[in-house]
């Protein structure tokens, strides 16, 4: 754990709004907190460095904030069960589909309170199943010798006969076609006097102890049942089948309401449950043969939850700190800066205008969709790479950066570009943490003579912001949430709005309003690469938390299991915007295509750049290559590219005025797979070479708008060099200038 550490309850904050803080501190000292606005959170002394102005508006503190820890692993709770476990014979049942097997104890169905008293029905050491039972002086039980194999559906059960008092447990492998592939077995354990259902608290699955949850299991479960009675072997082995037995106490559905934390119970008694941490839910279950691809069209076939040791969606820390926004509060991004002693902490998050209102002619989008998405990435170097780890740790020191790695810190939960325990793809986001790459001074890249500052997402944004400020260009901030929340109507009376270095993860609203702002006269900056990539879905339940299907294609850190494309919180199809027929190109006029390593290039002029209707953009930048310089890679072209093409939706007016060229060979450059049909065939017909570029690109709206886009992740690196004065700075000004300026844009004839 960190000395300190804090998350904010939301990433952006209105005049009047209040923002709260919550914040573990593990110093035993105590902690001051002080507001700050961020100009630059590039520590790089080749830069302007830190820039951080103190905000004269006293932050308020509401309790001490002290040690805490983070509540780890995803379960369902089930309330008012005493009745059915007071002493009385009960069987319970689910299917289970486990994808790790550990040493330890992997919970299925308890009902323990952590004291030694209740029952549970078990995942034991190396697979093997096991059920327990004990009265507070120790647990029981049999356990069965076989195990169970990873990635295979079972039906497993418990069952406790009362008069007898004898435990059984049982359990018997599915055929994919619901027939049995083998025939029962069971274990039975005569109890001791003392051992009894009887405990306090919550029936949980997929985690034992109510009380402080644990032995959390990793894999699936399905379709949990609960008699009132010892069920036969013929009632057992019908329920294997597919059948149905009268006269359960409750039957859990967890095809219903897969959105919402809510798990249903169909049967008689209403015992419904809830999730949390926030499992994966729409997950294929033991029913599900391939026919049917969509959890809304076949939700017998998606009766699954998955469930994860690691999953966590809030850490439920207390607030400590909260801020009212004082009206008249500059729009901007902002910090909460924590002090105990020498340890610091920082929380960014953004002010953005009233509602309904807009304080300059430019709004800067902050892509607070794709922070999250990225929060805690634990890069593969920390782990495989010795050297790159110990660079980073150094040149963070020197440069005075935020010193805290996600790969050193993983108790706050990873992000959606690594993996669970199991291998499985982290696919539920959460800002309801300490998300220590959003942070002032956060490096992603140990590069300091190469690459530059080595900075993504939110410090890499700063650049631009750090740029308007020194370029006296008045700005907005808005974020991503606002735009999915209110739409067009957000961006409506702006000149311009402009993206940061990589708006990769949207919703279908945000897309809408951004298209419906373009097409009704708005000016639109594309300022990165990789934008408008993935699609991404909002919990309707819990705002913060945000929801990836990685489906078919794309660069991917993992990938979706066959029939699990469709998000859980929209129930829409997703992956990419592209597979979902909005290509990026549609948008922005360019699209993502090419990837390398963090390493950048220049720009040349293209015949575009002489015409009337663009030439514009380049007056006062001499010669026909530019931007071989920057903050970031060294290059404004660098490490993810987007280029035009008509067939994905670039409009055929659109002029690509400049190109990127020469990207450096140390840099292993390759084709997003979805551009890539075979070893030697692209899906534009193309060489892969001639497909790995930037094309800067320019085009009118019918209704007076434009959109210039420059297709390059690296590109806002490049505006601070020299100060400023250089000529991707004048570039960018032109523009910018130009598109401030109420004069309509012509469309040419097409």
């Amino acid at each position: 754990m960190l000395p300190i550490a804090a998350y904010a309850d939301r990433l952006s904050v209105r005049p009047g709004e209040t923002i709260r803080f919550q914040v573990a501190n593990a110093t035993g000292r105590a902690v001051s907190g002080r507001l700050a606005r961020v100009i630059c959170a590039d520590p790089n002394p080749e830069g302007p460095g830190l820039q951080v102005e103190p905000v004269d508006s006293a932050v308020r503190q509401v309790a001490e904030p002290g040690p805490q820890t983070v509540p780890h692993g995803s379960y369902v709770a089930v309330d008012g069960v005493e009745p059915w476990f007071s002493g009385g014979s009960f069987t319970v049942l689910c299917r289970v589909f486990p994808t790790l097997i550990t040493e330890r104890n992997q919970a299925l169905l308890t009902r323990l309170d952590g004291e030694g008293r209740g029952f549970g029905l078990m995942l034991g050491a190396n697979g093997r199943l096991r059920g327990v039972m004990g009265g507070g002086a120790s647990l029981e039980g049999p356990r069965r010798e076989s195990r169970l194999r990873v990635r295979h559906w079972y039906l497993v059960w418990l069952s406790f006969d009362a008069v007898r008092r004898r435990l059984e447990v049982g359990e018997v492998r599915l055929h994919p076609a619901l027939g049995l592939d083998r025939e029962l077995a069971v274990n039975t354990h005569e109890l001791g006097p003392d051992a009894s259902p009887q405990a306090a608290g919550a029936l949980l699955m997929g985690a034992a102890n109510s009380v402080a949850p644990t032995a959390h299991f990793n894999g699936k479960l399905e379709a949990p049942l609960l008699y009132d009675r010892v069920l036969t072997v013929d009632e057992v082995e019908t329920l294997a089948n597919g059948g149905e037995v009268p006269g359960a106490v409750a039957a859990w559905d967890f095809a219903r309401g897969v959105a919402s934390s809510r798990v249903e119970d169909t049967g008689p008694n209403g015992l419904h449950g809830r999730t949390v941490n926030m499992p994966a839910r729409a997950m294929t279950g033991s029913r599900w043969d391939g026919t049917e691809m969509c959890f809304r069209h076949a939700p017998g076939h998606y009766g699954a939850i998955h469930f994860h040791e690691d999953d966590v969606d809030d850490c439920r820390w207390p607030t400590c700190f909260e801020w009212t926004v004082p009206d008249g509060t500059r729009s901007g991004i902002y910090a909460l800066v924590l002090s105990a002693g020498e340890d610091e902490e920082n929380v960014p998050f953004h002010v953005v205008p009233p509602k309904g209102t807009r304080t300059a002619d430019i709004a800067v989008l902050a892509s607070t969709f794709t922070y999250a998405i990225y929060a805690n990435h634990a890069r593969p170097e920390w782990d495989r790479d010795d050297e790159w780890r110990e660079a980073w740790v150094r040149q963070s020191g020197e440069w005075g950066g935020y010193p805290h790695n996600p790969g050193a810190h993983r108790e706050y939960g990873l992000s959606t570009y690594n993996v669970h325990p199991d291998l499985s793809g982290i696919s539920i986001a959460s800002w309801h943490r300490p998300m220590l790459n959003v942070r002032i001074g956060y490096l992603t890249y140990p590069y300091p003579k190469l690459r530059g500052s080595g900075l993504r997402h939110f410090p890499a944004d700063s650049h631009l912001v750090a740029w308007l400020e020194a370029k006296g260009l008045a700005y907005d901030v808005i974020t991503d949430q606002e735009l999915h929340d209110e739409g067009f109507d957000l961006v409506k009376d702006y000149r311009v709005v402009t993206t940061g270095t990589h708006p990769e993860y949207h919703t279908r609203e945000t897309l809408d309003a951004l298209t419906e702002y373009r097409d009704h006269g708005g000016r639109l900056c594309y300022l990165g690469g990789n934008g408008f990539y993935w699609k991404v879905a909002l919990s309707p339940e819990k705002p913060g938390v945000i929801e990836i299907r990685r489906g078919e294609g794309g660069i991917r850190a993992w990938a979706a299991e066959p029939g699990e494309y469709y998000n859980q919180f929209d129930g829409e199809y997703g992956g990419m915007w592209r597979r979902n027929g909005r290509p990026p190109q549609a948008l922005a006029g360019v699209g993502f295509t090419a990837q390398g390593n963090f390493h950048g290039s220049h720009y040349r002029k293209r015949d575009a750049a002489a015409d009337p209707r663009a030439a514009w953009i380049f007056d006062g930048v001499r010669g026909d290559t530019f931007g071989n310089h920057g903050l970031s890679a060294h290059g404004a072209a660098g490490f993810e590219l987007d280029r035009m093409d008509v067939r994905l939706g670039s409009p055929e007016h659109a002029l690509v005025v400049a190109s990127s060229e020469n990207h450096p060979p140390d840099a292993p450059w390759v084709l997003v797979p979805e551009e890539q049909l075979t070893h030697i065939q692209t899906w534009a017909g193309d060489p892969a070479k001639a497909l790995i570029r930037a094309d800067m690109t320019f085009f009118e709206t019918p209704a007076g708008g434009a959109v210039f886009s420059t297709g390059s992740i690296t590109y806002c690196g490049s505006l601070l060099t020299n100060g400023g004065d250089n000529d991707v700075s004048r570039l960018t000004e032109n523009v910018f200038r130009r598109f401030i300026d109420p004069a309509p844009f012509t469309m040419p004839d097409v």
